[in-house]
């Protein structure tokens, strides 16, 4: 059956990727871009499938108006695919304010913003996909990228709950966490905080997102298709990782997290009142004693 897909961020890296092949396999497509003339190549050839919108993902009145303006086109939306957004890297203490509003305005507030305007309809009409493209990034911390790890895990732990929300809808809501990929995300889209003295491992991260030596492993069309076989399974994850860098670096991340958890579990259950129950089951099933 063909779908109708919202996608923000569609004239480039990933969201140009996955406009491509949804147009293709013949759905249509609602594509968002801030200049729209990067997105003619696309109504030239999809005329009948492709609307292309001028859209600040910060503008939030403007975000309602282009998801009405959506509906009003195709009738209804099916896919929605919050892509917009950009990098930033330097130490936490480095970063104008200007930099951290515009970091969290455009990869958490927009996101949250673009999916409350789209849920009434997917509510209404009786279902619909929302994939969040996150980052493994939002899911393992690393020195240097902390204010966009910052959106990218309040977009993790949105999805999360939003997913518990909306189920009984019909909605299905996942997060897509990609590792690096060959899109232009550490390139021309990244920008960066002034350095600060003593930040050495911020300014080896930067030094390498400079120097052009930072080479994914990522293919954004790869992407695209999982993407595209996602929005039409049955029973899609909540969190769905891209790429084996991200894997390796989630699976280093679940260790070093667990056996933190383990040392420190003493003193984790010391808090509890003198009357609670002397042990708790995990989801893995296991039990601990408290005392």
């Amino acid at each position: 059956m063909e779908k109708v897909w919202f996608i923000t961020g569609s004239s480039r890296g990933l969201g140009r990727s996955l406009t491509e092949a949804v147009l293709a396999g013949g759905d249509k497509v609602v594509g968002t871009a801030r200049n729209v003339q990067q997105l003619k190549g696309f109504e030239d050839l999809y005329p009948q499938q492709f609307l292309a919108l001028q859209l600040d993902v910060t503008d939030y009145n403007r975000v309602y108006d282009a998801v009405a303006e959506a509906v009003t086109h195709f009738g209804r939306v099916d896919v929605l695919v919050n892509n917009a957004g950009f990098g930033i890297t330097g130490a936490a203490e480095a970063f104008t304010d200007e930099q951290v509003r515009s970091q969290l305005e455009t990869n958490l507030y927009a996101p949250i913003e673009i999916t409350r305007a789209v849920l009434p309809y997917m509510r209404r009409q009786g279902g619909g996909r929302i994939l969040q493209i996150s980052s493994i990034g939002g899911r393992v911390g690393n020195a240097g990228v902390s204010i966009y790890q910052a959106a990218k895990f309040g977009l993790s732990g949105f999805t999360e709950s939003l997913a518990k929300e909306v189920e009984s809808f019909g909605i299905k809501v996942t997060s897509v966490e990609p590792g690096g990929f060959r899109t232009d995300w550490a390139g021309d889209s990244m920008t960066y905080a002034a350095d600060i003295e003593g930040y050495d491992l911020v300014k080896q991260r930067a030094d390498f997102f400079k120097s052009g030596s930072f080479v994914p492993v990522g293919d954004p069309d790869k992407a695209a298709k999982v993407m595209i076989d996602l929005a039409v399974h049955p029973n899609p994850p909540v969190h769905l990782v891209l790429g084996s860098e991200a894997i390796g670096m989630l699976q280093n991340r679940d260790a070093d997290r667990t056996a933190e958890m383990e040392a420190w579990l003493p003193v984790s259950l010391s808090t509890d009142h003198d009357e609670a129950e002397n042990f708790f089951e995990t989801e893995q099933g296991k039990s601990y004693l408290k005392k």
